[in-house]
This record gives C-alpha cells, sequence and structure tokens, in this order.
C-alpha cells in the first residue's frame, strides 16, 4: 500500500457518506488509513446530522459537515461553500447525483467516484471500476477501491479494518443517572435490538421476547432498545419483569454509543447497533440472511467478539431464512 503520485499531505480531502448508522461505520476505516499513510491530509466527513455522534467518536476525522443543513442553501451558497473547504480531493462513497453535479461545479481538482453511476461520467475526473453487489468482499473493503489512485494499491484485510476501527474509535457522550443505575447490577447485561428503521430484514419481535424470558433465567439483565418510534411497535408487548427493561427512546445517539460500552452483549440484526458494538469490543450477535446482497460476508459487523447467525437450511426468502433462527440458537452464543 505504497503512496502514489497524488500525495494528500499538506491537503484536504472529503469523504462523503450521507447514509445510514451501518453503513458510515464501515467507511470509517478510510478515514484512519487517510491519516496513517498521509499524517498531515486534512480529513474532512461529509455525513448526515444523525449520525454526528458516531463521526464525533472516530479520532481520525478532522472535520464534519452536514449534508441535511447544506443542502438548505441555495446552489450557489453551497458551491461557495464547498470552494471554502479548500479541498483537493472528494470522494463519493455513497453517490449521491446532487452532490456530485455540485461538487464538479465547485471545480475540486480530483472528483472521485464509481464507474457503476452514470453520472459519475458527468461529474467525477476518476471513477475506479468495481461492483458493490456482486463482489466477495466486506462492505468496508469496498470502500477502498476508490482510494488506489492515493496508492491503495491491495485492499486491507478485516483484521487490519478492525484494528483502525478499534484504536480510533472511542464514546463521547455521559449516560444519565437513571442510565447508570439500571446498568448496577450483579447480572451480566445484555441488549435486544429488534428493529433496524426498514434497513435490515427483521427477526420477529416474539422471538426477542422469548429469548430475554430465557435469559434472565440465566441470570441476565436484558435491555429493549430502538427509537421512540421502534418502541411503540414493541413497546406494549414486553412482559413486565424487573430484569426484562424497555430503554428505547430514552437516549440520544451519542449517549446510546456509551450505554452500547457499558453492557456485555447485543443481539440485532444487520443495522447500526450490532456494528456500534462489534467495534466497541462488545459480545455482537448479528441475526443475518444468507442471500445476497444482504449476506454476511458483506455486511457483517467488524470486531473481535463478534459471531453470526443465519438459518441452518436456506429458505425461499429472506423473512423466512431470519425467521427461521431459533432461540436456542443464540443461547447456545451466550
Amino acid at each position: 500500500m505504497s503512496k502514489a503520485q497524488h500525495n494528500l499531505n499538506g491537503k484536504t480531502i472529503v469523504i462523503s457518506r450521507t447514509d445510514s448508522i451501518g453503513d458510515v461505520m464501515l467507511s470509517l476505516p478510510v478515514c484512519a488509513w487517510i491519516k496513517e499513510t498521509y499524517p498531515e491530509c486534512r480529513v474532512i466527513f461529509l455525513g448526515k446530522k444523525y449520525t454526528r455522534p458516531i463521526l464525533e467518536s472516530f479520532s481520525a476525522i478532522d472535520e464534519i459537515k452536514f449534508w441535511d443543513e447544506i443542502v438548505q442553501q441555495p446552489e450557489q451558497s453551497i458551491i461557495s461553500e464547498i470552494r471554502s473547504w479548500n479541498v483537493y480531493a472528494f470522494v463519493h462513497v455513497f453517490p449521491n447525483k446532487r452532490i456530485a453535479k455540485l461538487v464538479r461545479k465547485a471545480k475540486v481538482p480530483m472528483r472521485i467516484g464509481t464507474s457503476h453511476r452514470a453520472f459519475h461520467f458527468l461529474t467525477c475526473n476518476h471513477r475506479p471500476n468495481f461492483t458493490r453487489k456482486h463482489s466477495e468482499l466486506h462492505e468496508a473493503q469496498l470502500n477502498f477501491k476508490l482510494f488506489n489512485i492515493f496508492g491503495m494499491e491491495q485492499v486491507p484485510g478485516l483484521d487490519l479494518i478492525q484494528t483502525w476501527l478499534s484504536t480510533n474509535f472511542r464514546p463521547t457522550k455521559e449516560i444519565g443517572n437513571d442510565q447508570k443505575k439500571l446498568l448496577q447490577t450483579d447480572r451480566k447485561t445484555i441488549i435486544l435490538h429488534p428493529k433496524s428503521q426498514g434497513s435490515a430484514v427483521e427477526w420477529p419481535i416474539e422471538k426477542y421476547i422469548d429469548l430475554a424470558i430465557k435469559l434472565v433465567d440465566k441470570h441476565f439483565r436484558v435491555f429493549f432498545s430502538g427509537t421512540e418510534k421502534e418502541g411503540l411497535l414493541f413497546r406494549s408487548e414486553l412482559p413486565s419483569h424487573p430484569e426484562i427493561i424497555d430503554i428505547s427512546g430514552t437516549m440520544k445517539l451519542g449517549a446510546f454509543i456509551t450505554f452500547i460500552d457499558s453492557v456485555d452483549a447485543l443481539v440485532a440484526c444487520s443495522t447500526g447497533p450490532l456494528h456500534i458494538a462489534a467495534v466497541l469490543g462488545k459480545q455482537s450477535i448479528g441475526l443475518f440472511t444468507k442471500m445476497r446482497p444482504m449476506h454476511p460476508g458483506r455486511w457483517a459487523p467488524v470486531g473481535k467478539n463478534v459471531q453470526i447467525i443465519t438459518a441452518q437450511k436456506k429458505m425461499s426468502t429472506p423473512l423466512e431464512e431470519i425467521e427461521s433462527i431459533s432461540g436456542h440458537q443464540l443461547q447456545e452464543k451466550l
């Protein structure tokens, strides 16, 4: 992974990933690689406001910009703002047609995006040719395909990616006294995160509840987490038990990251909190379908204590696959 002709030291690069938490988590390793390879490079991450606590927790990012704030401005103001960043290279990790057009109009010298987006042929002047959908590589590895012009000659292995993540990611927010009291127990603590805001195939809530009851018998304190909107979908179904506690909607993301860092384990489908737990070194159990492109080979969380569970037999749809996972499989992992 030697340095190429485009040396980034003393220059500014923008990493643009304006989508969900898990996707952003898997884009962070490229920031660590840039800072390790070009220590004097200034790394700006363009994301969305709701991922701010994730980005603030990663030490390899120098500055954060928020697209959902910037996009409210008139077009010429956006172009002027991009110019004010004094950007040498802008990397579209998550393709966005409007952002790509504005970056071209701002005359950023290097504009990088995959050749598999037609609009990049008009907006980007470096277009690496690779496909995500049919690749055997993990999502975190695929992101590095966009950086070959900077010396990324060989895609790094997941062990190195894990090191970059775990070394640079640290919670930055405090949890409240109420949350601290919930963690004061002689039991093992586990978060069950049943929903995914529609980003993944979800294990049924009744199976999470059945698992929670069994875990309580195994001396666990069980927390059900999610946004307030998600909590409304399952809160009324939870059993009344002092060791089964609903924390959905009670914390902002920054505090939730710290809460995850304070428990022993987390169970979820392919969603943001699972990736957070994995990076923090928690026992992280992911529930996945084997079907492409949602399979764990592409989307598994990266961490030293990750365990993946898929259906024992291939079913006809992703939903049938993940519904066929048994609570017994999870109990064996715990």
